[in-house]
């Protein structure tokens, strides 16, 4: 795996740090959940062979610090710390991106209000829990995740929010995985993932999970927008979020291998298939 150059920026409240390698146009990716730049270990290095690929840890993750720790967190400040990164990386130019999860939330609220800035935005499965036609069946589970961490601890709280992206009817619990002893580089990813997982549960997931798109800004600008979804996540809270929205701004999502994981799970056909869905 190459080196990236790194670097951190001072943004209103945090300082966000960053990694860019590769040259050509800006791609910049925005990770979901409680990862960070790590989250793109796997295609990065591919993506940076077309593009300047900069990922970042998003404010409050990992090595990207809060002046405040205790602050809220609020999707319109995660989307104009992006913004912040664009016009560091790319001050003249639109740049690509791609944006997964509650990542991908705030690449949407930033294409609302600086579409100037983005050439392409492919948003993976945001769970914009708004847009659903039932989506007051869904409003009461960040809530229900807050409560229950801050009763029961972070085990439960993970459960409660994994069963709520569930597809409706599916009670089998996960089938336990075997232990397995992971590379260096790999155990140190996933201890920092556990580590955020405190931060996403508490402060991203409620303040996310109740962001409303705004839909008409969307569909002006549609021709930058490409909704994507899991091939295997159907029926699966997030997918049925990104498949509403496309519905609504009149267009068909773009199913990705795997799914709302599949970056990690299958990167080289996921990358893949980035490649050409940036270029088309």
């Amino acid at each position: 795996m190459t080196s990236p150059t790194t670097g951190t920026l001072p943004v209103n409240g945090a300082t966000l740090y960053y990694e860019v390698r590769g040259q050509g146009p800006l791609l910049l990716l925005i990770p979901g959940g409680s990862g960070g730049t790590a989250t793109f270990d796997a295609v990065a290095d591919d993506l940076a062979a077309h593009y300047t690929v900069a990922t970042y840890d998003p404010r409050g993750i990992s090595h990207s610090t809060l002046r405040d720790p205790d602050a809220e967190q609020h999707v319109a400040e995660h989307a104009d710390d992006a913004r912040r990164l664009l016009d560091l990386l790319s001050p003249d130019q639109p740049a690509r991106i791609f944006a997964s999860s509650s990542g991908a939330i705030a690449a949407l609220h930033l294409l609302t209000t600086h579409p100037e800035r983005i050439e392409r935005l492919v948003a993976h499965e945001p769970p914009v829990i708004e847009v659903l036609p039932d989506a007051d069946r869904h409003r009461a589970l960040p809530a229900r995740v807050k409560e229950t961490f801050r009763t029961q601890g972070l085990m439960p709280a993970m459960a409660v929010f994994a069963a709520g992206l569930k597809k409706d009817g599916d009670d089998n619990a996960p089938e336990p995985q075997p232990e397995m002893k992971l590379p260096p580089q790999a155990a140190a990813r996933a201890e920092r993932t556990m580590a955020n997982l405190p931060y996403f549960v508490e402060r991203i997931v409620p303040s996310f999970m109740a962001y409303v798109p705004d839909v008409q800004r969307l569909k002006a600008a549609s021709d930058r927008l490409v909704l994507a979804c899991g091939q295997d996540s159907h029926g699966e809270l997030p997918h049925r979020t990104a498949a509403s929205l496309a519905r609504q701004l009149g267009m068909d999502p773009q199913h990705f291998p795997g799914g709302h994981t599949g970056l990690t799970r299958h990167p080289a056909a996921f990358g893949e298939l980035l490649r050409k869905t940036l270029r088309s």
